[in-house]
């Protein structure tokens, strides 16, 4: 299976990958190996509705598809993030640095006239 279909169910219990559990949709499977992938879902409410959901799917062989294009999809989705985060950036100019430590030279000169007309 290619490295990059394992994304989408890379967070599935520790010890079931995303590998066996599609094996063990497509009947793959050694019956003690499928028992084994029953006893490590079964210990969770939302694996066990995961996994009755994926064998709700007519087509088993149309999984690994299925698990494709939510990758594909879920990276445009994470990559137009990055890009809308990316405009956000303000860019420093060096005229706008100069001018706010102008500001503040004035705004301290004009601090010590004030104080040292009032003594």
């Amino acid at each position: 299976m290619k490295e990059d279909l394992k994304d989408i169910l890379s967070n599935l219990h520790s010890e079931v990958d995303q590998e066996t559990l599609l094996r063990y949709l497509q009947g793959q499977l050694s019956a003690q190996q499928q028992h084994e992938v029953e006893k490590n879902l079964l210990n969770d409410d939302f694996e066990n509705e995961a996994l009755e959901g994926l064998q709700n799917i007519n087509n088993k062989k149309r999984i690994a598809a299925l698990v494709e294009q939510l990758n594909i999809d879920l990276k445009k989705k994470t990559a137009k993030k990055k890009a809308k985060y990316r405009q956000r950036d303000v860019k420093v100019e060096p005229w706008l640095l100069i001018a706010i430590v102008l500001i503040l030279l004035l705004v301290v000169l004009g601090y010590f006239v004030i104080f040292k007309m009032s003594k």
